[in-house]
């Protein structure tokens, strides 16, 4: 009897802790609430902004180093590409739906590699090409697989800015000028500094 107890008490256990687990899950992914109230996350964090000035981050140039032009009115504005010491360049960006109604982030913007495609939208499918150097060089991921880029941004509403960030790793010292290519949208050359 108290084997059968004790067993019946871990798959009790177990079944609360994925329960507490799901809700806590769902209540992240919630909408509701006033957005301006949050600070912006660096994830899939929205801000919903009537004007068009890239605000979202703060400390950038006003000024975009390149516009991407995507379906349904997309727009990717990328405000800095930034070379860090860890040997990898951080680029910046605020995703805006110039459109008049709500857009779904097309698939292919995660990519096609399965490892990256596992753990949910992102913009895994990114990629910075140094024409100088001849090669491509596609999105950092963690020791888990997960792409190192903005995750979980589904859909943007009509006039809506969300933030976005991608890693890559960095071209030679001497490269400062890379094309950002992301599936569907328009490519961009940019700038890297630092």
């Amino acid at each position: 009897m108290d084997i059968r107890f004790t067993a019946r008490a871990r798959r009790g256990t177990v079944a609360l802790a994925v329960t507490v687990g799901l809700a806590l899950g769902v209540a992240g992914c919630g909408g509701g609430g006033d957005d301006k109230a949050d600070k912006p996350r660096t994830s899939a964090s929205a801000s919903k902004d009537g004007g068009s000035d890239p605000s979202a981050q703060e400390g950038q140039s006003q000024a975009p180093l390149a516009e991407l032009r995507g379906t349904d009115g997309l727009l990717l504005q990328i405000t800095s590409a930034q070379r860090d010491s860890g040997g990898f360049v951080t680029v910046n960006g605020t995703l805006k739906n110039d459109g008049s109604g709500s857009v779904v982030i097309p698939a292919q913007v995660s990519g096609d590699e399965t490892e990256i495609t596992r753990h949910g939208f992102s913009f895994g499918g990114a990629t910075l090409v140094d024409s100088k150097g001849k090669k491509r060089y596609y999105v950092l991921r963690d020791t888990d697989g997960r792409p190192l880029t903005s995750i979980g941004i589904t859909n943007v509403d009509a006039g809506q800015t969300v933030p976005v960030f991608m890693q890559f790793p960095a071209p030679p010292a001497d490269t400062a000028e890379v094309t950002l290519q992301l599936p569907t949208f328009s490519s961009g050359t940019i700038q890297i500094s630092g």
